[in-house]
């Protein structure tokens, strides 16, 4: 009997940081892969990216509709809510072997106690992590402890893991398998590029990802983006390339707040609901850096020897590369870091920069795990106590 390994998407990093393993898993006759996609996926608001997974041509065995039209607190506690109550229905009639999270979304905490109540065993992808500017922050935590089988970046986030109580036998150090896109895919050359942007490179080009700092409030989300905003706009011969903010609290703010900036300066910034993961990693090639506080730029960037300036406390605790310059949101302090991003000094250090998050082979590693591991163990948990 095939093991049927169900995998959750909810939005486009996510999807990005899985293709691989949904590859690996696809094309193992020995399982069958179970795809279940939501969030913001399916919203034309934040890109419709179920196009880009159709696009790779993965069955999509269910659609989960659970984002309401609100990023206040009261609707995201009510998407959770709604989450809750369409995956218990969705486990029941898939009956899947073993269910795959990703990552720190609040829409895993109804994901994985619904399969936990169900006696399905979880195995989560990123755990271990620490972004203390993020509510993301818990969630990931409380992801960890409703899941049997973890899959981590870097041994020091095998070692978080193992410290809440984990069973070390069941946690595995693979890399983070996102990574891999950039040596698998192929990517768009410079014309391809600029024909997906609508718009030619010029002289300098900027990329520019921000996200709320969802343990604040959203005026202060809204004050740090504008601090962003007006350290942006006095460059010259630079252009910006925005991609959205995600389904959090206080995205919308942040979006509106970009949509504002672009009609004000259409010669010198656009912005996308999505780029797609390929896009993204294309657009990368050819950019002099990354600004805001998107985990891409502390993962991913390093790997095309491009800094990124990390813009407050999103991020907070999460292990850097050199490439990274740590800034407050303070628009002084942002123009200060993006003079010492084209400074010869650190566009040098760039050259010498490797990426502690990138492995070979991890999504395969991920798949012979979920193939091999034993199902009925990971049914019961026992406190691993690091005192005894």
């Amino acid at each position: 009997m095939l093991r049927k390994i169900c995998v959750i998407t909810s939005t486009r990093a996510e999807y990005g940081a899985l293709k691989n393993l949904l590859r690996e898993i696809n094309d193992d006759s020995s399982l069958q892969l179970q795809l279940i996609v939501t969030g913001t996926h399916l919203s034309p608001e934040f890109g419709y990216t179920l196009k880009e997974i159709e696009a790779d041509q993965f069955n999509v065995t269910k659609k989960v509709e659970i984002l309401l039209s609100s990023d206040t607190a009261v609707g995201v506690s009510k998407s959770m809510g709604l989450a809750q109550i369409s995956f218990a229905e969705v486990f029941d009639e898939l009956q899947p072997d073993i269910v795959v999270v990703i990552g720190d979304r609040y829409e895993l905490i109804p994901v994985v106690t619904c399969a936990n109540i169900a006696r399905i065993p979880v195995a989560h992808i990123s755990g271990g992590e620490i972004t203390e500017g993020a509510i993301d922050d818990m969630f990931r935590h409380a992801t960890t402890k409703l899941s049997q089988l973890h899959f981590t970046a870097i041994n020091a986030y095998s070692e978080r893991v193992i410290q809440m109580g984990e069973d070390p036998a069941q946690v595995f150090t693979v890399g983070e398998p996102g990574l891999e896109n950039i040596h698998t895919q192929d990517l768009l050359n410079k014309p391809e590029v600029e024909t997906l942007l609508g718009t030619p490179l010029q002289e300098k080009n900027l990329l520019i990802t921000y996200h709320p700092e969802t343990c604040e409030s959203t005026q202060f989300t809204e004050q740090s983006f504008k601090e962003l905003l007006n350290a942006l706009q006095d460059l010259a011969d630079t252009l910006f390339i925005f991609t959205k903010a995600n389904a959090d609290t206080g995205g919308r703010t942040i979006n509106h707040l970009i949509d504002q900036f672009v009609t004000q300066h259409p010669t010198k910034a656009i912005a996308f609901n999505s780029l797609g993961k390929r896009g993204y990693l294309s657009t990368l090639q050819f950019v002099d850096g990354v600004v805001g506080n998107s985990s891409s730029g502390i993962v991913e960037v390093a790997s095309f020897k491009k800094g990124t300036i990390n813009i407050g406390n999103r991020q907070k605790g999460r292990i850097r590369p050199p490439s990274v310059i740590d800034v407050k949101a303070n628009q002084a302090d942002i123009a200060q870091a993006i003079a010492t991003l084209y400074s010869k000094e650190f566009q040098s250090l760039l050259q010498e920069t490797d990426n502690p998050y990138r492995q070979e082979g991890t999504s395969a590693k991920i798949k012979e795990h979920l193939k091999q591991c034993d199902l009925n163990a990971l049914k019961t948990k026992k406190f691993y106590d690091l005192g005894k």
